[in-house]
């Protein structure tokens, strides 16, 4: 079985050579679906790996309360995290905020409402600057570092704001000296008590960009824009070997603040990272499916190749079947070849998708992503193509007849 198995690979190595061109062309097509795959892979789990990083920053002790909605997943993900208007149908609140804050085993809670508007100093004025509503507890919860002056506090929460790094840059053309000067959003003035230090991190939980976010007491930002949506509360607990219990709290606090009404969801640990997490995996899989079509496609190059190739060699086939070769061994011997033709090509486009995915960290976050699966998930797909795709050829190769073959030998 061995000596039968180096016999194909070096009969299929020879025709590989003989036509080299036609060869690389076949092998790029399947490159380039295995590539696809390879890329939205990467992507993917570099996506799951820096949720899991913020999730690990934010502490064990983190829960999440959002708005829920009653619509099928798909189109919740689809309407509510793709629309422009995504949390005006939010129904937390402010109340919402103090119910949770005076549980027992709660040590903060802060919400988040973000709304974009026309922020101004003395020297710049700029438009959709990001504003993030919340309150004194919030710096408890996200680890956010200040570069100068102080966080909001019971003492200075009105009339004051925090300015992110690249903001405060661009509306003073400084951060040294920032904190004491005023900024004006929608006629009203404001005093700038802090700057954060860079963050350089547009993704995370609160889908916050805090480079260039203005930070401000909630209840200031509603007199601002006249209604604030809450998008979610954090919560930080005080016990984190009980956040099951602590969230069953939370739910039943809520459902008496709301008179009965269960319209949010209360989430802790890998819950958190929906509905992200699902919109990422719908993007993932449609990407996946095209990238599917282009491997298909490919596969079909390989079937047109192979059928090409057992035209060319039925006296090859003629002679074979002359001297002994069963169906068997000529079916083998095609099939053989059409596998190496698919598995080179997986491992050029396994070479190819991370070269991809190295140029894409290079202008995004995602650090390309390496593990077994990915490798074994490239190895079983270019198999299973090979195999799908050569079987035809490999099947009408070896059901020609030896005397009908030798009539092409010259």
């Amino acid at each position: 079985m061995a000596m039968l198995l180096r016999t194909h690979y070096k009969l299929a190595k020879t025709a590989i050579k003989e036509n080299r061109t036609r060869s690389f062309l076949t092998c790029l097509g399947i490159a380039i679906g295995v590539a696809s795959i390879i890329l939205i892979l990467s992507l993917m789990g570099s996506i799951s790996n820096l949720v899991r990083s913020e999730i690990g920053e934010l502490g064990s002790d983190l829960i999440v309360v959002r708005p829920s909605s009653t619509k099928d997943s798909l189109t919740n993900i689809v309407e509510e995290l793709t629309s422009a208007n995504s949390f005006q149908k939010s129904n937390l609140s402010i109340h919402d905020v103090e119910a949770i804050s005076a549980l027992e085993n709660v040590t903060a809670a802060s919400p988040i409402a973000v709304s974009t508007n026309t922020v101004s100093s003395e020297k710049n004025n700029f438009d959709s600057v990001p504003i993030l509503g919340t309150n004194t507890d919030f710096i408890k919860i996200e680890p956010l570092a200040l570069r100068f002056g102080a966080f909001l506090t019971d003492k200075n929460e009105e009339k004051s704001v925090v300015l992110g790094h690249t903001l405060s840059l661009a509306l003073f053309n400084t951060v040294n000296s920032t904190v004491g000067k005023t900024v004006t959003i929608m006629g009203e003035k404001f005093m700038v008590v802090g700057v954060l230090d860079e963050i350089d991190k547009s993704i995370n939980l609160d889908n916050v960009d805090f480079d260039n976010a203005l930070i401000m007491d909630i209840k200031s930002l509603d007199q601002v824009t006249g209604s604030t949506q809450i998008q979610q509360i954090n919560v930080k607990a005080k016990n984190t070997d009980s956040l099951a219990k602590i969230s069953e709290e939370i739910n039943a606090a809520l459902i008496n603040q709301k008179l009965g009404d269960k319209n949010f969801s209360v989430a802790y640990g890998d819950q958190i990272t929906h509905p992200a997490s699902s919109l990422f995996t719908v993007v993932s899989g449609m990407l996946t499916l095209v990238a599917g079509i282009s491997l298909v496609v490919g596969g079909i190059g390989v079937m047109n190749i192979m059928l090409v190739s057992v035209a060319e060699r039925n006296q090859e086939i003629g002679i074979r079947k002359a001297v002994g070769a069963s169906s068997r061994n000529i079916l083998m011997q095609f099939l053989f070849e059409a596998l190496i033709l698919s598995v080179l090509g997986g491992i050029f486009g396994l070479a190819l998708g991370y070269i991809l995915a190295f140029l894409l960290s290079i202008i995004t976050p995602f650090a390309p992503y390496i593990s077994w699966e990915i490798f074994a998930i490239t190895l079983l797909t270019t198999v299973a193509v090979g195999i799908i795709f050569g079987i035809y050829p490999a099947l009408k190769a070896a059901s020609k007849n030896p005397i009908d073959s030798l009539k092409h030998y010259r």
